[in-house]
């Protein structure tokens, strides 16, 4: 049941994860609105639900939400010339407000309302608790295929190229403020979309359940790249998912087994830092322990 649980929530979490690689790895872009975007979508998901909209429906609407404030993000980056970093903190600390007003308070229960993994388990004839995993999974692999897909066109080709070198697509008649915005839109539009079926996955929409959500997509990229060292972009997708499976199965080790070390629940944050850091010393250490230098 852990693995099971580490699975459905890898999967899940793993749209977000596809942002933030769209964001950091693709585009070269410190996106620190991603903190706002995730609980973004949970409060407009949850609040469709909750006045009687269609779990489906609900789930668009806070993928087009997380694309609107993606674009803002992009716009205050690239046409006002904001640097990147501020940029995201000015958009997360407005959206904080935002999804207070949407909600209407801090959190919103929403166990015993559809969801939408309920409503396509039904259309796929999917066996009773299998809903998550299975819906799940579609979700993740078919918009890391679509993401895919995008970036092997020409306009996806000068979005890579732009975190790059965005002299050279300037040079080639492009705009890289507007590959930029529309990357980042995007990348925003995964991260609502994960956190609207976050909130239906667990039962409530929270105000801060977006706290660590960029150390969680950065953890989940840098554990897929360690642990599969992927070639090519559709292996990076696929090893951006592996990655949050890894890193949910993980969490969910050090905070179940923890206890002796003197973990709890109210740890969560320091054990992610912790699984953060291992990864991103790993290739340090097994340098080390090889006898290396450089």
């Amino acid at each position: 049941m852990l693995f099971l649980g580490a699975l459905e929530q890898g999967l899940i979490y793993g749209l977000m994860a596809l942002g933030v690689y769209l964001s950091f790895r693709v585009l070269s872009f410190p996106d620190l609105s991603v903190d706002g975007t995730f609980p973004l979508g949970a409060a407009v998901a949850g609040i469709l639900v909750f006045r009687g909209f269609d779990p489906i429906l609900a789930v668009l609407g806070a993928l087009g939400a997380g694309l609107l404030a993606g674009a803002f993000t992009g716009v205050l980056a690239t046409r006002l010339r904001i640097p990147g970093l501020l940029a995201g903190v000015l958009t997360m600390i407005m959206l904080y407000s935002l999804n207070l007003r949407i909600m209407g308070r801090p959190n919103l229960p929403l166990l015993g309302r559809p969801t939408a993994f309920l409503r396509l388990s039904q259309v796929f004839a999917i066996p009773r608790g299998w809903e998550a995993l299975s819906i799940g999974g579609l979700f993740a692999l078919g918009l890391a295929l679509l993401l895919f897909l995008f970036l092997k066109t020409e306009l996806g080709g000068a979005m890579r190229a732009t975190g790059d070198n965005p002299q050279m697509v300037q040079a080639y008649g492009m705009s890289p403020e507007s590959l930029t915005t529309l990357g980042i839109s995007i990348s925003n539009g995964l991260v609502a979309l994960s956190g609207a079926l976050a909130s239906q996955y667990s039962g409530f929409a929270d105000v801060g359940m977006g706290v660590g959500t960029i150390i969680a997509g950065l953890a989940s990229v840098i554990v897929g790249e360690i642990l599969f060292r992927p070639r090519g972009i559709a292996w990076h997708l696929l090893a951006v998912l592996g990655g949050s499976v890894v890193y949910r199965l993980a969490i969910s080790l050090a905070l179940r087994y923890g206890a002796t070390l003197g973990f709890t629940a109210s740890d969560l944050r320091l054990v992610t830092a912790l699984v953060v850091l291992l990864a991103l010393a790993a290739p340090a250490l097994r340098s080390a322990l090889r006898g290396e230098t450089g």
